[in-house]
């Protein structure tokens, strides 16, 4: 693989690092965390100014309103974004990083002009409604349930960690539409509109103290069965779409910013005394070396899903897997680092330690990942 960049690949970085260097500049402060109102107004603008500048969508399916961009180009674009510390995606993730993507694989040519052209503009954001009280890291176990009446689905249940589900116009939402089936036989995946009657939101404070998940409460909601993405019983397929995204090439951009910090770590125990720890800057080497290594990973999961119909395959299991706890080790070895300091909420890295608990769980527990890694990739049998 030739890793340098090609004629046509270097200016389309350098035209990127123009644009960036031009608008970057102008953007508002950014919003409190707690202000959720003013986030979603600052991460819409953002996506709106990527549209604009023709950056919105960049890989996605031209039929689905992308630019069909290569996978270098939209490689070139998270690692130029990232480094000149631009704005991430936000509140828009779901939308544009799971929903939007699975909608463009899955959805109708009358579903992918409803909301696919939204999230791309900035003018919609999307939550995700998957996991329930009961139904967690066993996802086939939930419990919400969807009963047709006429041309609508009736839904009732509860979900909880919806995320960005408080400042959100759409939400991707698992259903159980026939009891009786085997557990992975008789879900449904569901467009619903938050504002519809019988939706019930309720913040959830994390540990970092942020309040970007959710309990969504749901009383005989009414679901158009024209926003069923995929066929009655078929979601448990069309959720491994959705699932397959989001730990394949979701996570892409924070590889960037994860490279970042670990500079930024090397520069702080340089300037406070640490540096002379021989064990603290192996460490700081080996997560380095790992950290290149998610990288070409990451080079790899987006060229796959570009060559294999727009979906990654199972190696973004084994991405997932080793991210997750490579970046609980950068932001342990932050602590270190900082020394007394990393008990300072208000320091660089203090909430991203805290925030980097869940990432081995979030989006498939590494007991998942592990199962999927030795089924799907190795050949090995499924556990009894």
């Amino acid at each position: 693989m030739d890793l340098a960049d090609s004629p046509e690949e270097q200016e389309f970085r350098a035209r990127l690092r123009r644009w960036l260097a031009e608008v970057l500049p102008t953007l508002p402060p950014r919003p409190s965390p707690a202000d959720w109102p003013a986030r979603r107004a600052f991460d819409l603008g953002w996506q709106r100014m990527l549209y604009d500048a023709g950056y919105a969508g960049l890989h996605w399916p031209v039929d689905a309103g992308g630019r069909g961009a290569t996978p270098a180009q939209h490689l070139i674009f998270l690692e130029e974004t990232e480094k000149a510390g631009a704005p991430y995606v936000g509140a828009n993730f779901v939308g544009l990083l799971h929903a939007g993507p699975t909608i463009a694989a899955e959805g109708t040519p009358g579903q992918r002009e409803r909301w696919l052209p939204p999230v791309l503009r900035g003018e919609e954001i999307w939550c995700q409604a998957f996991s329930e009280p009961e139904a967690g890291s066993d996802l086939a176990s939930l419990r919400t349930r969807a009963w047709r009446d006429g041309e609508a689905y009736v839904v009732s249940g509860s979900k909880i960690w919806t995320s960005h589900a408080e400042v959100a116009d759409w939400c991707e939402l698992l259903v159980r539409t026939d009891p009786e089936a085997p557990s992975h036989k008789g879900i449904t995946w569901l467009a619903m509109s938050m504002d519809a009657p019988g939706v019930t939101v309720r913040p959830l404070r994390t540990l970092a103290g942020s309040t970007e998940f959710a309990e969504v409460f749901l009383d005989e909601v009414r679901v158009p069965v024209g926003h069923r993405i995929g066929a009655e019983n078929d979601g448990w397929r069309v959720t491994m779409v959705t699932l397959s995204f989001e730990r394949g090439t979701a996570f892409a951009g924070e590889v960037v910013a994860c490279r970042r910090v670990l500079g930024e770590l090397a520069r702080e125990a340089q300037g406070n005394g640490r540096w002379d720890d021989a064990s603290l800057r192996r460490r700081l080497g080996r997560l380095n070396a790992e950290f290149r290594a998610l990288w070409r990973l990451t080079q790899w999961n987006v060229s796959e899903a570009r060559g294999s119909g727009a979906v990654p395959g199972p190696a973004g299991s084994v991405f997932k897997l080793r991210y997750s706890h490579a970046r609980q080790e950068l932001f342990d070895t932050a602590a270190e680092v900082l020394g007394a300091d990393s008990l300072d909420l208000g320091r660089p890295w203090t909430l991203d330690r805290l925030s980097s608990l869940s990432y081995t769980i979030a989006a498939g527990t590494s007991q998942i990942q592990q199962n999927i890694v030795a089924e799907r990739i190795l050949g090995l049998p499924k556990g009894r």
